[in-house]
């Protein structure tokens, strides 16, 4: 029953923003209408295991662009991707005395929610170093939700994009057995590679399968428009479900963090925006997505339907997520000796 609710809004949301002619309804729609429900005291449940279902769908858009011929290019990105590790310094330089010292909070807690990486992956982290998890869950939902509704407005004032045109061809357009090929890479990648325990396996795991049938030309087209905006769909509930049981202090503590932490994140992320830009190593666009740290979900499907070269934009974030991954534990248990 909570979950068939849940649905509803996030229909009524998507609905809205499309009447509204708002940028990106699928996504924007349900993650803002299960947010504002969340708020105000309504139960909300995501769709569980089917939701990381859609997700690897992401994964298999992903993989099937990269051919070839954008291997060739690797060679350009490397010179990008040189300044993630630079970036992420400057991030953790600013971010933790920030949570730490003007919002109060303690030594891990303030770390992970400072650190960019997956928000499952640094709750995960937070949590077992001994830290605030539900102060990390909505600090982190809270960064997601303000990139994400700031990239599509930049893109619309700044190069005019239409964000709310299909993200791909009809599914009438693409043969049955590729899209059948396409279901099976989703969820073959997604279960072998959460078995292993590869972080963000529901994405990186069918875009690594997906990756070599595009090489040997087995995939040879994107997940049609219809599977994606699905997709959009379910990433929105599940990132405005985490404000599910919020307080008026946790608004007043760890969203205002959150607020004030994405605003001083989306300004260091345009810095080297203009970096980037002002040497020449990317065009505007992959530039900005590639150095926006939203949820890896959440860019994806913006890079998609802008239009973005999506190799380098992955790359970049996977780069990100890689060293996060290794390098804050690491650091979240100096900060916590106690904790084994």
């Amino acid at each position: 029953m909570i979950r068939a609710q849940t649905f509803v809004i996030a229909v009524a949301g998507s609905l809205g923003f499309a009447l509204l002619g708002l940028p990106l309804p699928f996504l924007l729609g349900p993650m803002f209408a299960c947010l504002l429900a969340a708020v105000a005291g309504v139960s909300l449940q995501g769709a569980g295991q089917f939701g990381m279902f859609m997700r690897t769908f992401l994964g298999v858009a992903v993989g099937a662009s990269i051919t070839p011929e954008l291997l060739g290019r690797m060679p350009e990105i490397a010179g990008s991707l040189a300044f993630v590790p630079v970036f992420l310094c400057v991030i953790a330089a600013l971010g933790y005395p920030l949570l730490r010292h003007v919002f109060g909070l303690d030594p891990v807690t303030a770390w992970y929610s400072a650190m960019p990486g997956g928000l499952q992956d640094m709750l995960i982290f937070g949590e077992e170093a001994g830290g605030d998890a539900r102060a990390l869950s909505l600090i982190h939902a809270t960064r997601v939700v303000v990139l994400v509704s700031l990239a599509p407005v930049l893109m619309q004032m700044v190069w005019g994009l239409d964000l709310s045109a299909a993200p791909g061809v009809p599914m009438g357009q693409i043969p049955p057995s590729q899209i059948v090929i396409m279901i099976l890479a989703g969820i073959v990648g997604w279960k072998l590679f959460e078995r292993i325990g590869l972080f963000g396996a529901s994405i990186l795991g069918p875009m690594i399968v997906t990756t070599a049938l595009s090489l040997g030309g087995i995939v040879q087209s994107r997940p049609p428009a219809e599977i994606i905006q699905a997709a959009q769909f379910f990433i929105g509930i599940a990132v405005g479900a985490k404000y599910v049981g919020i307080t008026r202090r946790e608004v007043r503590e760890h969203v205002f963090a959150g607020l004030v932490y994405s605003v001083l994140l989306g300004s260091v992320s345009l810095v080297f925006f203009a970096v980037i830009l002002g040497l020449g190593l990317a065009p505007a666009l992959d530039a900005l997505m590639a150095f926006l740290p939203g949820g890896q979900a959440e860019m994806v499907v913006i890079a998609i339907i802008a239009g973005a070269d999506l190799a380098y934009v992955v790359t970049h974030h996977v780069l990100r997520i890689v060293l996060v991954v290794m390098v804050a534990p690491i650091i979240g248990r100096r900060l916590n000796p106690s904790r084994p």
